[in-house]
């Protein structure tokens, strides 16, 4: 009995065109990804890559809905409170998105299409609207959140900072005279820059809150 040889190389397929264009945005940014590129990276034609995807945009958004895959949502589900919910989601999001910062000016225009993306926006909403909260600010909170998660992971604020202690000369910057030490600590820094205006944006929404609470 004759049977087919199996492919030297796996077959083309969105999931395998997606996890290349991935790597190579990590790697070296939006502007690196190509249909030249991914070929050559995928060992294929160029032209095979539209039996997938008709542009590169469409393949740049399934990389970021891919990103937005990872990001949990179950405490939308569990009963959790809605201000616990939001902590804990924030901190799953932004997870996320550290692994893959290059990726976020393409979140940051909005899910669009995106199946999971649209998930994302329609668990926030509706944990939102479900403990209570009128459906504009709901849509408000759900937008306020997605700012601030996906700036403090565009870039690190400590990272800005050079390990060099001649670059801050006192007489020029008076107050930034311990700045230098700010690059070898980013990763502390950033992380609780981000817990600490977390928890003013929530202890904000939680007055609102009980101020909502007393008008119904």
């Amino acid at each position: 009995m004759w049977r087919m040889a199996r492919p030297r190389k796996p077959l083309l397929s969105r999931d395998r065109i997606v996890e290349a264009a991935g790597a190579l945005v990590d790697a070296e940014g939006l502007e690196a990804v190509s249909t030249r590129r991914l070929a050559a990276a995928l060992g294929v034609s160029g032209p095979s890559l539209y039996n997938h995807f008709r542009t590169k945009d469409e393949i740049l958004d399934a990389v970021a809905d891919a990103v937005s895959a990872r990001v949990d949502l179950s405490m939308f589900d569990g009963g959790q409170d809605w201000r616990a919910a939001l902590h804990a989601w924030a901190h799953s999001y932004r997870d996320a998105l550290a692994d893959h910062p290059n990726i976020v000016p393409v979140l940051a225009r909005g899910p669009g299409r995106r199946p999971a993306g649209l998930r994302l926006a329609d668990a926030v909403f509706g944990a939102m609207t479900a403990a209570g909260w009128p459906a504009a600010q709901a849509t408000r909170i759900g937008a306020l959140m997605r700012y601030f998660i996906l700036g403090s992971a565009v870039a690190s604020f400590a990272g800005g900072f050079v390990d060099d202690r001649t670059a801050y000369d006192p007489a020029d910057y008076p107050h930034l005279g311990q700045a230098y030490l700010l690059a070898e600590r980013g990763r502390e820094v950033d992380e609780g820059a981000f817990e600490t205006g977390l928890a003013a944006l929530l202890d904000g929404l939680a007055l609102q809150y009980e101020a909502l609470k007393e008008t119904v």
